[in-house]
């Protein structure tokens, strides 16, 4: 029977390879995900979606979203309010840009690299769809879009809405793999959604001297890694197993 039931524990030790279920991503990477709130230079106001890539304070967002803002500030998903925002950097090609606020310590996501996505591809969008903060949503990647001047682009599936610009799109390990901006609008339209693959956003953050880990395929596991990430995996799992039952039978 022990011996059965130590079987059962290495089987359940190998489930442990499988990606994260959506309630992971969405408990994990909610502290990180923020509402931008601007004030435009003509009076107006206007909500977007952000997301921590530095604990000490930078926050990634859709460019569009800060496009004449006269005062920003972050409203986090706890409640807490940020003192003023200000732009670091926007991208020339894509639409991205970073904030600034005075902060330390804070809970960032995780980026991963972009060059591996695949149509067809399990996605979770955490934003704020109608200023409705930290909305979770799931989809896939419809298509990898390249436009004419070389520039890629993701087609999602996941639903977005106004005040999603900036929405991080997270892969199945739960790391930022695309930037939602916007959705082509018309009747007869469905869920035809775009978003900024993350390596744009690691350029921009490099360019302003931000290196943060990205996980890369052989760190992380992309579609190249599967069988070693499997190998490695059971080959602790069975190093756990086979101590417990020298522990047991010695």
């Amino acid at each position: 029977m022990k011996r059965l039931a130590f079987l059962f524990l290495f089987l359940g030790l190998c489930l442990g390879l499988q990606a994260k279920t959506r309630v992971e991503i969405a408990e994990e990477n909610s502290p990180a995900i923020v509402a931008v709130n601007v004030l435009k230079k003509d009076g107006s106001t206007f909500t977007g979606t952000g997301f921590v890539v530095s604990e000490d304070g930078v926050i990634a967002t859709s460019g569009h979203v800060i496009q004449d803002a006269l005062y920003m500030n972050i409203t986090f998903n706890t409640g807490a309010v940020s003192g003023q925002a200000v732009p670091l950097a926007a991208a020339e090609k894509v639409d991205l840009a970073l904030l600034k606020i005075g902060a330390r310590n804070l809970p960032a996501v995780t980026l991963g690299d972009s060059d591996y996505i695949l149509p067809g591809q399990e996605i979770t969008v955490i934003g704020n769809p109608r200023r409705l903060q930290n909305t979770v949503t799931s989809g896939l990647i419809s298509q990898v879009r390249r436009k004419a001047d070389g520039t890629i682009l993701h087609q999602i599936s996941a639903p977005i809405s106004p005040s999603s610009s900036g929405s991080p799109v997270f892969d199945e390990d739960g790391r930022v793999v695309s930037v939602a901006f916007g959705s082509y609008k018309g009747e007869g339209n469905q869920n035809l959604n775009f978003s900024v693959p993350s390596n744009y956003l690691v350029e921009l953050l490099h360019q302003n001297h931000y290196y943060p880990p990205v996980m890369a395929p052989q760190e992380g596991g992309g579609p190249q890694d599967t069988w070693e990430r499997i190998t490695a995996h059971l080959s602790k799992s069975w190093e756990m197993t086979r101590r417990l039952f020298a522990r047991l039978f010695k």
